[in-house]
């Protein structure tokens, strides 16, 4: 059987309804977790889209809003 349960305050909390008589042995196993290497940015899947669109114009980073949206920037 496979039960998943909350640590609380080093408290192991069964979910409601499951009961386990006091002494019973149980084995814990925790989820292999994917760690990220320390030096990765959380935003380097980024990268690999770097340079991909060759034909902006020359304003498409001030005027990024205009060109995305086809509407004219107001100007306040």
């Amino acid at each position: 059987m496979s039960i998943a349960a909350t640590v609380e305050n080093d408290t192991i909390k069964l979910p409601e309804g499951i009961h386990l008589p006091d002494g019973r042995r149980v084995e814990i196993v925790l989820p292999q977790e994917t760690p990220q290497p320390a030096h990765e940015s959380p935003l380097a899947w980024m990268a690999e889209f770097a340079g991909r669109i060759k034909t902006l114009p020359p304003d498409a980073a001030a005027r990024h809003t205009e060109y995305a949206h086809g509407r004219k920037r107001r100007i306040t």
